[in-house]
């Protein structure tokens, strides 16, 4: 095993060293996701702080890691006998985004349980994790039942697996650590306030500090082994800090007056429930351990309440995390003044926020520069998605008919809860919310042999395949003698998740700014939909002469909304060139991801213009789309007196269906999605 970067090495990065240590000292806390860009040494950090966890005393041969001094009774490999105990290093185990159910559970040997009433069980990545760390990489990307499988371990401190009656529990408790980009896709809310803690990590801006990462780094990938000596002292006094402050937990006081303290910034932040006051109450009885003292000060409740608030305040995909720390600190004051004299739980210098307070990470060493957390960046620059969004849109247009010169982004119209959209017939792409699939989850809609590990036993069709075979097998007893053939597999079906590609008319025809708002609006609120079933997005441009991919499939609906927010409008109308770009995207992204299915969300008023008959280039492209089977709606943006449906002509070459803009509210998308599916129907039939 190689040695791992030194925790007291990292530079910088004080919120997630620091919150990372909390949860060394209490487990309770919940866990840490961490939230960045890459490259910004998430993984380095989780992988450095195993190291620091104290060594464990487990019973010898229990594949459970039980405490001898508190052995769990349920544990599978129990009853446990006195002695033969053993001392070992904290593990870290990693979760692949690509693991099954049974690798991360365990699994049950469904055919010696069935033949011989023995609970053969063969522990998975939870068990592994017991009295460790967990530690899972792009969590974002995990399927939603693997983590609301994690977390619930996490909450519950065990884990249990259940086959047709048949069902196993041992103890799982371990300190749980996700990362993940925000560019790939968000977690849903639910799942986020599951996390105890949120960092935001960001690479440093300052150049004192990038240069004593590189150095750093270098000279670890140099001489690996040498450069871990050389922070032996400093990891050691760390890893003892540690036992210190877990010894002197059970002893802190978090008295009425910094109960009350936090109760008020819930309540004033107004979070979802109550499990953000635990939180926040574990949090800052850690920070007093971890700065060695027995009492809870105002200090370890502001603190506690940046780590645990921001990620449970969002109300929408498109919110930014984030505390407004002026308010956390009036409520904090107020908070204080109404409790005043209350058991001496607040700062005695009346601020918490100076210098020296406890909740402060260790330094990194005399080689460390000396700066504080860095200040988010000024807001004035465009972002990165705005800049890409206006890649090939930011010259106006050369062809000056059909709407002139390029025009000024408009900004969207507030979203409106839409109906769902689906994609006929039955799928079997990744798990999500929308449409019908074959999957692991779900209804129980027949049998079949299974294909390589047995994954949920269907039990009636394992014993009608058995029972012919009883009197050849020699029974004589109650038993039923089982063979491997016998067994069957469940299929069900439940709901996938698509590639929604939204394919945007930018032109000139489109500029009015009342009508593009709309637009942008129905757009937005479709993304919502998306992030909320889980679905894949992508966004397609046409204006001028030309169409681009303002955005290539992601998971990350943020993205999409920041393009469509920044999208300009003017030039002609290349309804053909967009259409095959798009149907250039969902080639490349068949190959990729040939499971998922798509959905095409055309928005145009139809008037193709450009080039040699451009309303017949448009059907052209149209129909490759048909041909395809690929299901589509057109939102038919055309105004005024003089309409020539244009739009629905083009629906019509897709295959799919039309409505129009002022039609596009939650009535008008359900009858939509009929006229979607029954399109296709008649089409298979």
């Amino acid at each position: 095993m190689s040695t791992p970067y030194p925790f007291t090495a990292l530079v910088g990065q004080d919120d997630l060293r620091l919150a990372l240590l909390l949860n060394a000292v209490s487990p309770a806390v919940g866990g840490v996701l961490v939230r960045g860009e890459k490259g910004t040494a998430k993984s380095t950090a989780v992988r450095a702080l195993s190291a620091l966890l104290p060594q464990v005393s487990v019973v010898a041969g229990c594949r459970f890691s039980c405490d001898p001094a508190a052995a769990d009774p349920a544990c599978p490999d129990g009853p446990h006998e006195a002695g033969g105990d053993s001392l070992r290093d904290a593990r870290m185990v990693e979760l692949p985004v690509g693991a099954s159910e049974d690798r991360l559970v365990g699994a049950l040997d469904i055919e010696r349980a069935l033949a011989e009433g023995v609970k053969a069980f063969e522990p998975g990545l939870l068990a592994d994790a017991h009295r460790g760390i967990l530690y899972v990489d792009e969590v974002n990307l995990l399927h939603d039942h693997l983590v609301d499988l994690l977390l619930d371990a996490a909450a519950m401190g065990a884990s249990y697996v259940e086959r047709e009656g048949v069902s196993v529990r041992h103890a799982a408790r371990f300190l749980l650590v996700g990362t993940m980009n925000p560019e790939e896709g968000e977690l849903r809310p639910q799942l986020l306030d599951r996390f105890g803690l949120t960092v935001e990590v960001a690479a440093s801006r300052e150049t004192d500090q990038r240069v004593e990462v590189v150095r750093r780094r270098l000279a670890y990938d140099d001489d690996t082994e040498g450069f871990a000596a050389r922070w032996h002292d400093e990891e050691s006094a760390v890893r003892a800090r540690i036992v210190a402050a877990r010894a002197l937990l059970p002893q802190v006081r978090l008295g009425d007056g910094a109960l009350r303290q936090i109760a008020a910034t819930c309540a004033a932040f107004e979070v979802d429930g109550m499990r953000a006051d635990i939180v926040m109450a574990r949090t800052a009885t850690a920070l007093a351990a971890w700065a060695g003292r027995e009492d809870v000060l105002a200090e370890d409740v502001r603190q506690a309440a940046l780590l645990a608030l921001p990620h449970r305040r969002r109300r929408n995909p498109f919110d930014a995390p984030g505390l407004d720390e002026d308010k956390l600190d009036d409520t904090l004051e107020q908070a204080s003044g109404d409790d005043e004299g209350d058991g001496g739980d607040d700062d005695p210098d009346g601020g918490g926020n100076g210098p020296g307070g406890g909740g402060q990470p260790p330094e990194s060493g005399p080689e460390a520069p000396e700066s504080g957390p860095e200040a988010p960046e000024a807001s004035g620059a465009p972002s990165e998605e705005q800049e890409a969004g206006q890649d090939d849109d930011s010259a106006p247009s050369q062809a000056p008919a059909a709407g002139g010169g390029e025009q000024q982004a408009v900004r969207a119209a507030e979203p409106f809860r839409t109906k769902m959209l689906t994609v006929p017939g039955l799928g079997e792409g990744a798990a999500g919310r929308r449409s019908r699939a074959r999957t692991e989850h779900g209804r129980t809609t027949g049998a079949r042999r299974p294909q390589g590990a047995l994954t949920k036993l269907h039990l009636a069709a394992t014993v009608q395949a058995a029972a012919p075979h009883q009197l050849a097998r020699g029974r004589s007893g109650r038993g039923l003698v089982v063979r491997r053939d016998d067994l069957r597999q469940a299929t069900r079906e439940g709901r996938e998740g698509n590639l929604v590609l939204f394919v945007v008319d930018a032109s000139g025809s489109m500029a009015a700014r009342q009508r593009m708002s709309a637009v942008k609006g129905a757009v937005l609120s479709l993304l919502l939909d998306a992030y909320q079933r889980r679905d894949k997005v992508g966004l397609v441009t046409f204006r001028g002469a030309d169409a681009a991919v303002a955005l290539p499939p992601t998971s990350s609906v943020d993205a999409a909304a920041a393009r469509l927010e920044s999208l300009p409008t003017g030039g002609r109308t290349p309804v053909a060139a967009g259409l095959l770009k798009a149907h250039e995207v969902l080639r490349v992204e068949r190959l990729r991801d040939p499971a998922r299915r798509p959905l095409v969300v055309v928005v145009t008023d139809g008037r193709a213009t450009g080039g040699v008959e451009p309303v017949a280039q448009a059907g052209r492209a149209a129909r490759l789309f048909g041909a395809a089977g690929i299901a589509s709606v057109v939102v038919d943006c055309e105004s005024g007196p003089v309409r020539l449906g244009l739009a629905g002509q083009l629906a019509g070459e897709l295959g799919g269906s039309a409505v129009t803009l002022d039609e596009l509210r939650a009535e008008s998308i359900a009858g939509l999605v009929k006229d979607v599916q029954g399109t296709r129907m008649r089409s298979v039939a």
